[in-house]
């Protein structure tokens, strides 16, 4: 039996931006079930507490879209006894090392260079777009696996907000849940409470002046521009959801209603 937690948020200590899904509506009237589908940030900092509280939730699976690189910075996740964890990483631990190393390390003269004038911004929305386009395998075979047994789930990357949000935005996609409540559950990330904390190498104040954090707040929001270009993608590419399921994806009517039964009410 699924597990049901409340509708107030449990007090996570080293883990962010956790969620359940549920309660989202459909455009047919439906509502997306409590207690099937979880998101967060990486789990490598859970406390004992933290720890006890996810493995109460009886998940099935824990998808982490986290590259070797995110894990060999933040550290596996937390085992927790008798879920399955997959990892299936959404980027290449190549893909901008540099560039993040610069985010990290980088002077204001670099992060200038590489952030300003929309750069920022223009990365993000780029990294979204191929995303779409180059990890169909990956968003095939997470929503396969949901349609047949892989419930309750947690999906995760390291903030919970773009590798993870985009494919939970993908399955709520799959579900028909309505536009604008994919939007808001996506645009959560932004509360204080659920941000990443920017790590800098420097622990000096100027790491961290607020021009510094300007330049880099397009890496760490969650911005409707980057989720619309996604979905953009989507229709510009095959031409619709409905297509892009069954063709991008290979999900069938068939699965699509399984998904369907598994995670709405």
């Amino acid at each position: 039996m699924t597990q049901q937690i409340p509708s107030t948020e449990p007090e996570l200590t080293g883990v962010r931006n956790f969620r359940d899904v549920g309660g989202l509506p459909t455009v047919d009237g439906r509502r997306v079930r409590h207690g099937v589908l979880f998101r967060s940030g990486h789990l490598a900092h859970a406390t004992e507490e933290d720890a006890a509280f996810l493995s109460s939730l009886g998940l099935h699976t824990i998808f982490d879209f986290r590259n070797a690189a995110d894990q060999k910075l933040e550290g596996p996740d937390v085992a927790l006894p008798g879920v399955r964890n997959v990892n299936l990483p959404l980027s290449d631990p190549a893909d901008g090392a540099e560039f993040w190393k610069m985010v990290r390390d980088g002077d204001l003269d670099q992060l200038r260079s590489i952030l300003a004038d929309g750069k920022g911004a223009d990365r993000m929305i780029a990294s979204y777009r191929l995303t779409i386009t180059q990890r169909t395998a990956e968003h095939s075979r997470v929503l396969h696996a949901l349609a047949e047994d892989s419930v309750p789930a947690l999906m995760h990357c390291a903030a919970g907000k773009d590798r993870a949000g985009l494919s939970v935005a993908v399955t709520l996609l799959a579900l028909g849940v309505e536009r604008d409540a994919i939007f808001d559950d996506y645009l959560k990330s932004n509360a204080k409470h659920r941000r990443y904390r920017v790590h800098r190498s420097s622990s000096s104040a100027s790491a961290y002046s607020p021009e510094v954090m300007e330049l880099l707040s397009p890496l760490f929001d969650a911005r409707a521009e980057y989720l619309s270009a996604a979905l953009g993608t989507i229709e510009e590419t095959w031409g619709g959801v409905d297509p892009y399921l069954e063709t991008a994806l290979g999900l069938t009517p068939a699965s699509r209603e399984r998904l369907r039964e598994r995670l709405l009410d």
